[in-house]
C-alpha cells in the first residue's frame, strides 16, 4: 500500500534537500537497480535518512528510533515512506525482534533497507563502533551491503554539535554536504570491522569536499 507513492515522495525529499544544502553525491551507481540490499552509513544528524533516502535511485526502507517515528507532526510521512521503528528492549520488550522481522520481510521482497550501525547519533562528530544488529540481519538474510560515508551535517541544529539535536535553531543554510557510496560487499565479507573501515574511508573522502582548507572553518561558525 505504501509503495506506489514512495518514488514521488523520494523525489520531493530530494528537491528539498537540494534546496537546503549544496549536495555532492558520489557512487550512486553502486546501489543495485533491482534486488535486495542493505545500505549502511555513519549517523550524524536527524537529516541523514532524508539525505540518503532522497539521493538513492531507489526508494529505501530505513530503521529509525520509535520516539521520532511516533512524532505527531511527521508520523504520516514516516509511514508513507515505509520507515521501520525501533525501540529499546527496556522500553518495549520484543520490539527489536519485530523490527528485524520487518527488515527481513522487506529484504525478502527485494527492497533496499538502510540502517545506521552505530545505533545512535554521533555525540562528537566521529564514527563510533558498529553494533551487532547488522550481523543479525545478514545471518538471516545474506544480501549485498553498500557502505556510505556522509559529511557536512555535523554542526547543524539537527546534530548534537551544539547541545541536544533539534533543541536550538537552524544555524546554516546551503551548507556543503557530501554523500559517497562505496562498492557493494558480499554478505560473507560484510563484517562489522570491514564495514566500519569502509564507512570511515568514505567519510574521509567526503570530508575533503565539505571541509576544504579555509572554507570548513568559516562554514562551521
Amino acid at each position: 500500500m505504501v509503495r506506489r507513492p514512495r518514488p514521488a515522495v523520494r523525489w520531493l525529499i530530494y528537491l528539498i534537500v537540494r534546496l537546503i544544502y549544496r549536495l555532492r553525491l558520489r557512487g550512486l551507481a553502486h546501489i543495485p537497480a533491482c534486488g535486495a540490499a542493505l545500505v549502511v552509513c555513519n549517523h550524524v544528524s536527524f537529516m541523514d535518512a532524508l539525505v540518503i533516502g532522497g539521493a538513492s535511485r531507489r526508494p529505501l526502507r530505513f530503521l529509525m528510533d520509535k520516539p521520532i517515528y511516533d512524532s505527531p507532526w511527521l508520523n504520516w510521512l514516516f509511514r508513507l515512506v515505509g520507515a521501520i521503528p525501533v525501540e529499546s528492549e527496556r522500553h518495549d520488550p520484543g520490539n527489536v525482534r519485530r523490527a528485524l522481522q520487518e527488515v527481513s520481510r522487506a529484504l525478502g521482497e527485494g527492497e533496499v533497507v538502510m540502517l545506521f550501525p552505530e545505533g545512535r547519533l554521533t555525540p562528537d562528530g566521529e564514527i563510533h563502533a558498529f553494533r551487532r544488529g547488522l550481523e543479525l540481519i545478514l545471518a538471516r538474510d545474506p544480501v549485498p551491503v553498500i557502505p556510505a560515508g556522509l559529511s557536512g551535517l555535523w554542526g547543524s541544529w539537527t546534530s548534537h554539535c551544539h547541545g541536544p539535536a533539534l533543541s536550538g535553531r537552524p544555524r546554516r543554510f546551503r551548507a556543503r554536504v557530501a554523500l559517497h557510496f562505496g562498492e557493494p560487499l558480499s554478505p560473507g565479507r560484510a563484517t562489522r570491522r570491514v564495514l566500519e573501515e569502509r564507512v570511515r574511508a568514505l567519510k574521509a573522502e567526503a570530508d575533503q569536499w565539505t571541509q576544504p582548507a579555509g572554507v570548513g572553518a568559516l562554514e562551521r561558525r
